[in-house]
């Protein structure tokens, strides 16, 4: 699909609105009680795997390898449960975003809820569910508008570290 229209000058108000949410889930890593920044970007580059979108998944590897994260975890993250390369944590985060890209699948439950509260607190929770579902929305936008993998050019602006 040849990309179809530039979605930020059509709406620029409406991805202002986006742009807004990744300023609090860059605020999520950056304070004391935070997400921490590779956990992040694992869920988005996750999320991005189960959508098929590969403008953001070119994005996010670009961002995360930059961030110290291995080759090896990256190309196991589509099989994260037959690996030993991932926490607790980190498993309990993929389950949860599987679970809500995926929602339709009625895999949330209580038991997936109370697994993924042993590892972040109410606040985190809501904060994740918030990540999610922002990079569902922009895989949403990317491949209904053709956004092309290979476009993104990383910037030191967005160095999370």
């Amino acid at each position: 699909m040849r990309e179809q229209f530039n979605y930020f000058q059509a709406s620029p108000k409406a991805m202002d609105t986006m742009l807004q949410m990744e300023e609090y889930i860059t605020s999520c890593h950056q304070t004391k009680k935070s997400l921490d920044y590779k956990l992040i970007e694992l869920v988005k580059m996750r999320v991005s795997q189960i959508n098929g979108c590969a403008f953001c998944l070119d994005m996010h590897s670009q961002d995360t390898r930059a961030n110290n994260e291995s080759e090896q975890r990256l190309y196991t993250l589509s099989v994260w449960r037959e690996t030993p390369f991932f926490t607790e944590k980190e498993r309990a985060a993929l389950a949860w975003a599987e679970a809500i890209t995926l929602i339709t699948n009625n895999v949330m439950n209580e038991q997936l809820f109370n697994d993924t509260l042993k590892h972040f607190d109410e606040e985190q929770i809501v904060d994740l569910t918030l990540v999610i579902n922002a990079i569902n929305a922009w895989n949403r936008f990317a491949i209904s508008f053709g956004k092309k993998a290979g476009s993104y050019k990383r910037s030191t602006l967005t160095d999370q570290k």
